[in-house]
Order: C-alpha cells, then structure tokens, then sequence
C-alpha cells in the first residue's frame, strides 16, 4: 500500500497459530436424504414383508375393473388390490392378477370365490348399488379349505349363499324346472326360509336336479318326511267347491318360487341331512299325495273325437283317480277303413288298494289278472266324459256297464288294451241319426197325397150333409117338438087324464085298505072261513 507521502510500512502480526485438521463429520445437509434414504428401505421392506399372496383370477369380461385402483373387498374391507389386466385363451378370458394384502393369506385357498361386484338386478332384488360412485371391485367368499391354489376361474354372478351363513342345502328331483331360476325364494307355511342357490339338466334328459339352501334357524323344519312342490305363479281351479285361488306371494307370481311342508296330520320326522335328496311335485296336491307304486300301462281305443283330451286327464274309476293320459295317437284299420284312437295312460292299481283296504289284488301278480279279466267280462269299460263345462275338457272314466255287448282281454300284451264305449252324448247322437233314418223311410209324400184325398172326400160328405141331412134333420126335430109339447099338455096338473088318474089312485087306495082289514081278520079268526063269522045266521 502507498501513500502520497510514500509508502506505508504495516506494523508487525502476531504469526498465526497452526492447528492440525480434526476428524471429518457429515454436514446437516446430508442428515435429511439420509433420514428419507432409510425411511423409503423400512417401507419397501415392510411392503415386502406385509405383502400376501399373488393370485390370477380369470373373467370372461374385465368390465369396470382397472389395474391399481379396483380393490378387492371382504365384508366392504380391503384385502387386496387389482395389479395387472390382461387377455389370454386366444382373447376368449381375462386374466386379472390381485396382489392380496398379509392379512389375507389365508383366503388363497382352494375353495376361495371372487366374483365382480357391479349393479345388477336379479329375482333377489337389486344389488352393487353403491358401486355406481365408488366403482366395481371384486368381491370375495372366503374358503375353508386347507390347500392353497394360484389361479381361479371367478363367478359371472354373485353366489346367492355365501360360506358363511348358516343352514342346509338339499337336493330336488323334478320333471320340469318351471320358472325357477337361481335366487328365487324357497317357502314354508308362507314365510321365506331360503332360496335356490342352482340346477342343472340330468344326464339322461329325463329331469332336472334343483339345490336349494335352507337358512338356520328355519333348517330344523326340513324332515325326513318334507313334500317338496312348486309354488310358481297362480294355482286357480275350478271344482265342485267353486273357483279356488292359491299363491304363496306375489314375488312367486312373476319370478317362481318352491314350497315345502310335511302332509297334513303327518310329524315332519327327523331333521334332513345337509344334501338330503327329495322329490319335487309340479303343486301342492301333487307332491301331498301318497306314493302310487309301479304304474300299468294300459291303451283304449276309442272311435270318436278326441277334442277336449289331453295328455295328463285323469284316468277315474268312480270318483278315484287311479292315473293320468300319457299319449294320445291315431290309427288307420284298412281292414274296415276307418280310424282309431288309442289312447296311452298309466294307472296306480295301489291307490285303488289302499282305499279298499288292501282287499284288491297287487298290481302285476296272477291274482290282479285274473281280477282284471273277471271286470271286463262283468262290464269294465273305458269311457270319454266331460269334466269341465267351461273348457269342454275330457277326463278317461272306467266303469262297470252290465248291459254292454260281451268283450274279452288279453292280460299278456304290453300295454294292455281295454274296451271302451261311447259316452251318453254320443250315444244321444247315434239314436238320433237311428230315428233320423226310421223318419226318412217314411213315405211322407204318399201320406200327404192320400191325406189331400180324404180331406176332399170329407169336404164333399159335409156338403151333403148340409144339403140333404141338415133338413130331414130339421122337419124330424119340429115333429119332435110337437110331440113333446101333446105330452107337456097331457102331463099337466089341471087336465083331464091327471084328475081321472088321481081319482082311480084313491078308490085302489081304500080297496087296498078294505083288503088289508080282512086279512088281518082271517089271521084272528081262521075259523070264520068255514064257520062265518059268528053273528051271522045260518
């Protein structure tokens, strides 16, 4: 440094102290990441270590569901998280792989269900409604089994029975599923006790097989002596008692329903094993009746129209209905062309047995073939009769007819054919065509003819007789006259012939008198005869 006046010369320093450097520390700069470093391992770790099991679920549609915001929820609780979407099976499948949290390790199990919870409307109701804000996620029916499994192939639908309710599944047999579908309801004395939970065809075609799931507590009323019967739509009769209206609700009338009750009278038994198996009646009335036993197959041939019958009319004997028309054909006889009728149907000799008390023969034996003989030669016949006047339905009745033409029956052909007869109103109609016949044979134009005739024969008699009786009638009734009026003068009071009469009657009247007197003195005095009477002289 200078100075104008020259240059400045610095007082003397201290010399400095030198200190050896120390050991080197981090700066609070590097404390934070370092503090945020560890804090992300100890989350990853515990991400690693939290994470449970990763499943694939397969959907034929990925609908609503999207990778790493769709969850997956138990009792609206969260267990996992949809991870990743994508197609397999040549485009046919999705394939939805959920990475599921720690807590549910144990719902990878074998018999473990996930289905996609979306609004739906099904014959249970409505359901998934608070999915349209929130979004669709995967609902989840937790397994009991003990095996572990990777891949499942979820529901389509939600399951109407989740593994955690209570009660117990059964098994129906039926003809025909109706209107049943999966989720509509299952009654018993009217109260909804449970629901159908699925169905399937038979194998043979011939039925259908119907699970049903029975809630607890109302499971304890399934016995081993339940009738099981559908109760869909509205059952309406008509019978001697009048209409007869039955439903078990008005869901039953559009969705379908089934019903179960033990028989009148009847305890339920002991309660049914879960998967019992039962037998489904098409009604009430059907599935309340009595075991019919092995069926006969019988055909009647008729000769007459067949309008009104149906397959399924009751086969009757006098009011017991012993089974049901089961075909119905026609044939052509070139022998005396004409066609026949035959009619096919099964009858329940057993229900005729039970009502007389075990007193008619069991069905298939020698002893029921023999009966079956002795009947139709006494006049068992088959006849077609009107059941319903409204619907002009036809029912099959067998009855015994005494005055029926003789028949004979072979007992060994299957089936077996029995004879028939016309019923009252075609016989009404084969004896009016005969006196219809009787008629036309009449000559009615000859009889007019020889009518026309006599009634001009007649015509000219009652002109004659007004032309030549009429006044020889006339003068015979004034002679007539005249006489009557000689014998009105005759016969009057104050002519001549009365006053000679009168006076002729009184001297007859005291000679009668004068008789009279001597006959009573004769009987006094017989004696006089001869000897006088006794003043006389002699």
């Amino acid at each position: 440094m200078t100075s104008p006046q020259g240059p400045i010369v610095p007082p003397d320093l201290p010399e400095p102290d030198i200190e050896p450097r120390r050991t080197w520390l981090p700066s609070l700069v590097w404390v934070i990441p370092l503090i945020a470093a560890l804090i992300g391992i100890a989350l990853v770790v515990k991400s690693v270590v939290d994470r449970g099991p990763t499943i694939s679920i397969l959907f034929s549609s990925a609908e609503g569901l999207e990778p790493g915001k769709t969850k997956v929820k138990y009792k609206d609780v969260d267990i996992g998280e949809v991870k990743t979407i994508k197609l397999i099976n040549n485009h046919t499948q999705v394939e939805v792989v959920v990475q599921l949290t720690k807590e549910a390790e144990d719902f990878a199990v074998k018999d473990t269900r996930f289905w996609v919870v979306r609004p739906r409307v099904g014959t249970s109701g409505v359901s998934g409604l608070n999915t349209l804000l929130s979004g669709a996620y995967i609902g989840v029916d937790a397994g009991h089994s003990q095996d572990t499994q990777k891949l499942y192939t979820g529901l389509e639908t939600p399951p109407p029975v989740t593994g955690d309710q209570r009660g117990h599944r059964f098994t129906l047999r039926g003809e025909s599923l109706g209107s049943i579908d999966i989720g509509s309801p299952v009654y018993y004395r009217r109260v909804q006790v449970g629901q159908v939970v699925g169905f399937s065809l038979d194998k043979e075609g011939t039925g259908v097989t119907i699970q049903v799931f029975v809630s607890a507590p109302y499971d304890q009323y399934v016995g081993t002596n339940s009738r099981w019967w559908h109760a869909s739509g509205v059952d309406l009769r008509l019978d001697s008692s009048g209409f007869t209206l039955n439903t078990q609700s008005l869901a039953t009338v559009i969705t379908g329903g089934l019903a179960f009750q033990s028989p009148s009278g009847q305890p339920i038994g002991q309660q049914a094993v879960d998967n019992a198996t039962f037998r489904l009646g098409a009604d009430e009335a059907d599935a309340m009746r009595e075991p019919d036993g092995p069926p006969v197959r019988v055909v009647m041939n008729f000769n007459q129209s067949l309008r009104g019958l149906s397959v399924g009319a009751q086969v009757d004997f006098r009011g017991i209905v012993l089974g049901q028309v089961t075909a119905i054909g026609v044939e052509y006889d070139p022998k005396a062309r004409n066609f026949t009728m035959p009619v096919t149907m099964n009858l329940y000799p057993d229900r005729l047995s039970k009502r007389a008390g075990g007193t008619v023969p069991a069905a298939g034996t020698p002893a029921s073939r023999d009966l079956l003989q002795r009947l139709v030669q006494h006049g068992l016949r088959g006849q077609l009769r009107t059941g319903n006047l409204i619907t002009s339905q036809l029912y099959v009745a067998l009855d015994l007819f005494p005055k029926v033409a003789p028949a004979t029956i072979d007992v060994s052909r299957d089936p077996v054919e029995i004879p028939t007869i016309p019923n009252t109103l075609d016989e009404l109609q084969l004896q009016v065509a005969d006196i219809a016949k009787k008629l036309d044979k009449i000559p009615f134009d000859e009889i007019g003819t020889n009518l026309n005739s006599s009634l001009k024969n007649a015509d000219q008699l009652f002109s004659r007789l007004n032309t030549e009786v009429v006044p020889e009638a006339r003068d015979t009734l004034s002679a007539a006259k005249h006489t009557f009026s000689s014998a009105e003068a005759t016969l009057q009071q104050d002519s001549p012939l009365q006053s000679d009469v009168h006076q002729a009657l009184q001297e007859l009247t005291r000679t009668l008198q004068s008789l009279n007197a001597l006959s009573d003195y004769l009987e006094r005095h017989p004696e006089s005869l001869l000897r006088g009477k006794p003043g006389d002289k002699p």
